[in-house]
């Protein structure tokens, strides 16, 4: 009985905790990082702004916990889509064609959390964040590298795929320059020349550039 009056306070705190967290992460999507502030977290909470400060330390922390919330939400609406009997049935070139469509397919449908990553990669760099304390925000990151490289395994055995290219390096290529021009196209225009009225345009063209450089024969 005395065990279990002891863990009940723990188990509220943690409770707490994870409300605050998913919380954070709407008000987060919605506002912008910098633009909410602990106050605003903690009255959306119900909770003082001082136990805020006690449960998390600083809204950096609290933060990183909000977007590993939601990288790890966004992962499991996709990664089993890549795991079906249909999708696995697919030639290596179709299956890759379908991964490289996901870039736009986060673009489509989840501007605000892309736009979002935006801020917050600016946010870790400007507070030099240490790396040890992104550990469990890295591994909640939908890793497509597993999938696509099954997929292009797939290809070079059914005969679809090329195999005279460094495919880790295009991989991160690829991954790199998408993300990049996602985060700028929902940044908004800057400079009097930007003109981002293609914008999707333009992600569908590197698409589909990804695909005819990976097709057997593209480039041998």
């Amino acid at each position: 009985m005395e065990k279990q009056q002891q863990q009940a306070p723990e188990s509220l705190r943690s409770q707490r905790i994870g409300r605050a967290v998913e919380i954070s992460a709407e008000m987060f999507l919605k506002n912008g990082i910098e633009a909410v502030k602990m106050t605003d977290i903690a009255d959306a909470c119900g909770v003082g702004v001082a136990t805020l400060y006690r449960y998390f330390g600083t809204k950096t922390i609290i933060t990183i916990a909000a977007m590993t919330h939601l990288w790890t939400r966004l992962r499991g609406m996709y990664e089993h889509v890549f795991e079906t009997e249909v999708f696995l049935m697919q030639s290596g070139i179709k299956r890759l064609s379908d991964l490289m469509q996901m870039y736009l397919v986060l673009f489509d449908t989840h501007r605000d959390f892309m736009k979002l990553l935006g801020e917050f990669d600016q946010m870790l760099q400007f507070e030099n964040v240490p790396k040890a304390a992104l550990f469990d925000y890295e591994r909640s990151i939908i890793n497509f590298f597993p999938y696509i490289e099954s997929a292009y395994l797939a290809g070079v055995s059914d005969g679809t795929v090329r195999s005279d290219i460094d495919f880790k390096l295009f991989y991160l290529t690829y991954g790199h320059t998408m993300l990049s021009l996602i985060k700028k196209l929902l940044a908004g225009e800057l400079l009097p020349s930007d003109d981002f009225t293609r914008g999707r345009a333009e992600l569908e063209m590197l698409a589909n550039m990804a695909v005819s450089f990976l097709r057997k024969d593209s480039g041998q």
